[in-house]
């Protein structure tokens, strides 16, 4: 009643080798995922520049009307101090010259992104250009340190002196 060994063998080489392909396909998979690639598709790179990234880091989503359309390739700044981000998205969007960037958070503490706002103009932004018409991101913690000790006043506004 015994089996033969050899046909433990096949039957062990058969297993390994279905185990290592799932490995080897997870590994690429997580591989591509964490790079910020999604599996396929041509991408385009943007810059936009922004006074405060308030913490916004590579590998973060960049939005349009709350669907993800790329990510955020890398921080860095510029020789006038300011913060650039550069952003990797989806080559079919066609983005014009007066897109708007701004830096949001998912909830009050969550993570952030960055939330692309189309223009309607009829230039288009070229590879690498610079967004410029962009929003930093609202320092929570300054806001309400300012007002717990009486630095934000009511109907205060800054036209008001």
């Amino acid at each position: 009643m015994n089996a033969s060994p050899t046909k433990y063998t096949r039957l062990d080489l058969a297993v390994g080798t279905f185990v290592l392909a799932g490995l080897f396909a997870l590994t690429f998979l997580a591989v591509r995922i964490g790079a910020g690639n999604s599996v396929g598709g041509a991408s385009t790179t943007y810059r936009a520049s922004f006074s405060n990234l308030g913490g916004l880091a590579p590998g973060a989503s960049v939005m349009i009307s709350g669907v993800i359309v790329g990510r955020v390739d890398k921080v860095e700044i510029d020789d006038r101090f300011r913060a650039i981000a550069t952003l990797r998205v989806r080559a079919d969007l066609k983005l014009a010259e007066d897109t708007a960037a701004g830096i949001r958070s998912s909830g009050l503490i969550g993570e952030k992104f960055i939330a692309l706002t189309p223009g309607g103009g009829d230039a288009l932004l070229k590879t690498d250009e610079l967004i410029t018409d962009t929003e930093s991101a609202v320092d929570l913690e300054s806001l309400i340190s300012r007002f717990a000790f009486g630095g934000v006043k009511s109907g205060d506004t800054p036209d008001k002196k």
